[in-house]
């Protein structure tokens, strides 16, 4: 549609003002009437969706566009016209000059707006907001970027019925590095994370969020992790306002926090009847002093926002420990109890802020007390109103600019690992490392945090042996700088036990994890999240054992206590369910197996969206369920529709798009359709290759079923060059005793055998044999 820049030979497509989750704004002009207008136009419908459910769709477009038509208030933006060109729906809607909130926010250095500034923003809105609750019309999603502050002042809340329309279509939105598909969980009420009914009350809610946060710099819950972000609109009582900033009014605080009730009856019914309160709020504006100080380092822009490992793993793999540090005691208290000692959020900083930090730059890197090697704790540093050197021959004090510089950088790293680009982000971690290393030394929480990213790198690129190296590395510093039971010197040998599973060494994987698993317990008790993370992975690892009913027992007893502790929709408690389906499939037990996936994949999609990657996972799995059983028509059937999802949402060459792809191809040969099979598993192999390298175990996979491929088609030649370059490269990553290396070398040998060469085939076998001897017979 873009290249005739023509709608409807009316408007005339100039240049993009805006693009986000749903589509594009265009800036345009209209022909007819010569003037200048905006145009949103609306991603088209993946190819996944039939004529008839693209028909409810179109009518449910012009049923809501009319909707927003036909609201006629100052505060609304009005719509002009909608329609569809080239199988795009459009609205055309009055071009505003101005900026939305979270645009005022970032120019001013997500510093506060001006008070009374704060106080004629909501009077305004509550005046849209009376009006339009009293036409029936709730938003469903209000947030700083979805209310535009025009120029001349005057305020306008944009997108009325887009945010449904959008998850009919199945675009949703996320919080950076989430993926939460949910809406926007700052901005949520409590009604909506519970996925019940919302009504105008749900918008008062998100209202309180917004004026919260542009009078603080804040949001009221910015806790580090999306789910830490949505149990605190639960379950937490916010912060008042005037603690973050004391000169804002006491009527506008009070109504802030009305707003903020977690029960929908307990919010203010009108928003007519805010706009008069309001009035108290302006009068105290007007007579409270200009501030004398900026505000104190809380309403800065977070230096590091959290990262987001994925909540489930793309296949039959147990989840990595999430990549994490704790928050700041500040942040932490507004928790509830249970979750004290969380170390789900992501940052680069290390220990968090003391109140009164010893150095300038401390409330900025995190607390640091060098601890002595035995892991006893120092004596404390006393705070210093005057920047001095704590450690008298230490590095040089670094610039709050420079440290900035490191943390965005830092944050764009974490950024390319959410996009899949592993290779890039490792590069950045280890620049940032280096410099961090120089600025800071080497075992300053800051440093060790980049170096926990590259191993988290190095692990997802397939170099085991190297992230194994890092993680020891980083968990051997932490605990002399830190302490062994700290919780970033436990989240590093977590992993490490993780990349030790990974890596063949089974044994030494559940050793680590049995002492990290006690000392969980020991500092945070049984219930605590990261001791159910840690025993959800002991769980998967106890399958790696082959002690397939304890392993199957232990994720039982973690689901059901996820499901007390966190909740039965839960995505932790929904990740271990999915990890029982797993333990059943190992034991036989398909027909369970299945049905608890598709449960999970039910879920998952209420929860977390039906694009969720979560929900993409567990539908994998249903397909592996299928073809065991064997459905291989409903499985391929199944992985066509989830290869066109995952091509829509992470486009054709991501690594989970490429694994709904083997999918097909393995399914193919099920049904015997072999030169398909083969066709579509050397194009999934190539492209892997490409983009993941040619010893990644994905790409050797792929590889291996070419070689599959081709033996069924009786070209045994051709296929033992394919396994032969499978088993050597495996032998040349993970050792020539790895359990994967050993299975290659025998599809070497009967690859050999089918070809006459028994001779051959007999040594190798015999080789084989002579390597597995070498193991432990209860691990490597």
């Amino acid at each position: 549609m873009a290249d005739t820049r023509l709608i409807q030979g009316r408007y005339r497509l100039l240049d993009v003002i805006g693009r986000g989750g749903m589509g594009e704004v265009w800036r345009a002009r209209d022909e007819s009437l010569g003037r200048q207008v905006a145009v949103k136009c609306l991603k088209p419908m993946g190819p996944q969706h039939d004529s008839a459910f693209a028909r409810a769709l179109r009518e449910r477009f012009r049923r809501e566009a009319r909707v927003a038509a036909a609201l006629q208030h100052r505060g609304i933006t009005v719509v002009h016209d909608f329609g569809e060109s080239e199988s795009v729906l459009f609205l055309v809607m009055e071009l505003l000059e101005g900026r939305d909130l979270s645009r005022l926010l970032d120019d001013n250095r997500q510093r506060p707006l001006p008070v009374e500034d704060v106080v004629e923003i909501a009077d305004q809105v509550f005046a849209a907001l009376a009006y339009t609750h009293r036409q029936g019309v709730v938003h469903r999603d209000l947030k700083p970027a979805n209310i535009m502050r025009l120029h001349d002042g005057t305020v306008k809340i944009c997108d009325f019925g887009i945010a449904r329309l959008g998850h009919d279509i199945g675009f949703t939105s996320r919080l950076t590095g989430t993926g939460v598909a949910m809406g926007t969980p700052h901005y949520m009420s409590p009604e909506q994370i519970a996925g019940g009914e919302v009504d105008h009350r749900s918008d008062l809610y998100s209202l309180g969020c917004v004026l919260y946060e542009i009078a603080t710099g804040v949001p009221p819950f910015d806790l580090g992790d999306p789910w830490a972000i949505l149990v605190g609109h639960r379950d937490t009582p916010p912060t008042p306002p005037r603690e973050h900033r004391a000169e804002l009014p006491a009527p506008l605080e009070r109504i802030i926090l009305d707003l903020l009730a977690k029960e929908p009856e307990q919010r203010p019914d009108d928003a007519g009847d805010l706009a008069a309160r309001i009035g108290a709020a302006r009068a105290t504006a007007a007579l409270a002093p200009p501030p004398v100080a900026p505000l104190a380092p809380h309403s800065a822009a977070p230096l590091a926002p959290p990262s987001a490992a994925p909540l489930a793993p793309p296949s039959a793999a147990p989840l990595p420990e999430p990549r994490t540090t704790p928050d700041a005691p500040a942040r932490e208290d507004r928790l509830p109890d249970w979750t004290r000692g969380m170390t789900t959020g992501h940052k680069a900083a290390g220990a968090g802020p003391r109140p009164t930090p010893p150095r300038a730059w401390a409330a900025l890197t995190g607390e640091w007390i060098a601890r002595p090697r035995t892991g006893r704790p120092a004596d404390p540093i006393p705070a210093d109103p005057v920047p001095a050197d704590p450690v008298p021959d230490g590095p040089p004090t670094p610039s709050l600019e420079v440290l900035t510089a490191l943390a965005g950088r830092h944050n764009a790293g974490l950024s390319l690992g959410r996009l899949g680009r592993w290779e890039e982000a490792g590069e950045v971690h280890r620049a940032v490392a280096a410099e961090r290393e120089h600025l800071l030394g080497p075992d300053h929480p800051d440093t060790l945090a980049s170096r926990y990213e590259i191993a988290f790198a190095l692990s997802r690129t397939g170099r085991a042996a190297a992230a194994l190296s890092e993680y020891t590395r980083v968990a051997d510093a932490r605990r002399g700088v830190l302490g062994p039971d700290h919780p970033d010197t436990l989240a590093a040998r977590q992993e490490t036990a993780y990349v030790l599973g990974r890596s063949g060494r089974p044994f030494d994987a559940h050793e680590m994890y049995t002492a990290v698993l006690a000392a969980r317990e020991r500092v945070m008790g049984p219930d605590h999240p990261d001791t159910l993370r840690c025993r959800h992975n002991l769980a998967f690892n106890l399958s790696r054992l082959g002690r397939l009913e304890e392993s199957y027992r232990t994720a039982c007893e973690v689901a059901d206590a996820r499901a007390r502790v966190l909740g039965p929709q839960h995505p932790d408690t929904l990740v271990t369910r999915y990890e029982i389906a797993y333990a059943l499939g190992q034991l036989g037990h398909w027909t369970q197996a299945l049905r608890t996936y598709e449960e999970v994949a039910d879920a998952r999609a209420r929860v977390l969206g039906p694009d969720h990657p979560d929900t993409l996972a567990a539908r994998y799995e249903i397909g592996i369920g299928l073809g065991r059983l064997g459905r291989g028509a409903e499985a391929l059937a199944l992985y066509r529709d989830l290869a066109a999802d995952r091509t829509r949402v992470h486009g054709p060459t991501h690594p989970e798009t490429l694994r709904a792809r083997h999918g097909i191809g393995v399914n193919l040969g099920r049904l015997g359709r072999w030169e398909e099979a083969l066709a579509e598993t050397r194009d999934v192999c190539a492209i892997r290759e490409s983009t993941l390298g040619p010893d990644h175990p994905d790409t050797l996979i792929s590889r291996r079923e070419t070689a599959v491929a081709l033996g069924w088609l009786g070209r045994w030649a051709d296929a033992l060059t394919e396994y032969r370059r499978v088993a050597d490269a495996r032998e040349r990553v993970l050792g020539a005793t790895h359990p994967d290396t050993l299975a290659g070398r025998n599809d070497e040998a009967q690859c050999l055998e089918q070809l006459g060469r028994t001779t051959e085939a007999v040594d190798l076998y015999r080789r084989v044999a002579s390597l597995h001897t070498r193991r432990r017979p209860d691990g490597p």
